[in-house]
């Protein structure tokens, strides 16, 4: 009985020990509901970065994350360039850091994109702070969106070619978890036309971009809005969750060209690209915006990182968009009578 005492003893020590010595994950959930800037340094080729082509192409990579707890992770990530535009435009092509990676306390992050600023200026951050804003303002008004977290970056060059700098940028939350906890799964699929998708939803979607006066997104060309599916009713329709807002007018980067397409002269102007709904299911929805219109100025007046004039550039945009919903004849020219018919 002793040797069994002693052996069973030795076992919950192995076990204790061993228990102790694997990483604590970090709880995806938690990571993207706290609004506390994170510290993290990211380490990698910057010169190999800039010259990466084509899309899944990814290098070695290491990040250091300091929480507001101070509690400080280093991992090793796969670290890939993204987007096409600005992977020519800027100083640092968009970046997707990859987190899987075996007994790694950030494999519950998955496979993030990682947006940055163009250029070096305070002008850039300005922008990155805007299209970040967006993203929270769309979380107020449905749970259906990408939560985003906000870092200040510690860019090092491992290959010594570039200067160690820092800046801002926010990560966007991994699409097979947000699809997770709204209910959904992601799935490949076929192209599907804007009104194959859940009807609300995408009335929502088409008004939310028109309240932030973007016109860059089309569902059957799959740009700029991912498709989540019910995980309990195979029949149900796609629900659309809309993404990437640089190029809107609430944002107005000096690189958002207009669409031609849409004949507008600058990216400020605003243009209804949903379909046609009964003035019923418009004010449903308008009322939505109604309904959050104080928790979202709040949101923008509180984000002392921005400065107060671009502040308010930012709510007057939207009063504009308050203005007109409160007029029955305006709502009706724009989003009944002018909606699109194909």
């Amino acid at each position: 009985m002793k040797k069994f005492s002693f052996f069973f003893c030795i076992s919950l020590l192995f076990f204790s020990i061993t228990s102790s010595a694997q990483k604590t994950p970090i709880d995806s959930l938690k990571f993207f509901t706290d609004d506390a800037v994170i510290e993290m340094t990211l380490t990698t080729d910057i010169r190999g970065l800039q010259k990466q082509k084509g899309n899944d192409v990814f290098q070695e990579g290491t990040v250091k994350m300091q929480f507001p707890d101070k509690t400080e992770v280093t991992e090793k990530v796969a670290v890939g360039a993204r987007g096409n535009f600005r992977r020519e435009y800027c100083r640092i092509p968009p970046i997707m850091l990859n987190f899987r990676s075996p007994n790694s306390s950030l494999n519950n992050l998955g496979k993030l994109k990682l947006v940055i600023s163009c250029g070096l200026k305070s002008g850039d951050e300005e922008l990155l702070f805007k299209e970040y804003l967006i993203y929270k303002i769309y979380n107020i008004l449905e749970n259906k969106s990408f939560r985003v977290r906000l870092l200040n970056v510690n860019y090092e060059d491992a290959g010594g070619k570039n200067k160690p700098f820092t800046q801002h940028a926010f990560l966007i939350e991994d699409d097979g978890e947000m699809a997770r906890r709204n209910g959904c799964k992601k799935k490949d699929h076929p192209p599907y036309m804007t009104e194959s998708t859940d009807r609300e939803l995408m009335t929502f979607v088409s008004i939310f971009e028109y309240f932030i006066g973007n016109t860059d997104w089309s569902v059957p060309n799959n740009h700029n809005v991912k498709l989540i599916f019910d995980r309990k009713n195979d029949a149900a329709l796609p629900f659309p969750v809309a993404y990437d807002f640089d190029y809107c007018g609430l944002v107005d980067a000096s690189y958002a060209i207009p669409n031609e397409v849409i004949g507008t002269e600058k990216v400020t102007e605003r243009v209804y690209r949903g379909f046609p709904r009964s003035p019923e299911e418009i004010q449903t929805i308008l009322n939505v915006f109604k309904t959050k219109k104080e928790s979202i100025y709040s949101l923008i007046n509180n984000f002392t990182l921005l400065s107060e004039k671009a502040r308010k550039v930012m709510t007057d945009y939207l009063e504009d968009f308050y203005t007109t919903i409160e007029n029955s004849s305006r709502v009706k020219a724009i989003f009944i009578d002018n909606a699109r018919k194909n």
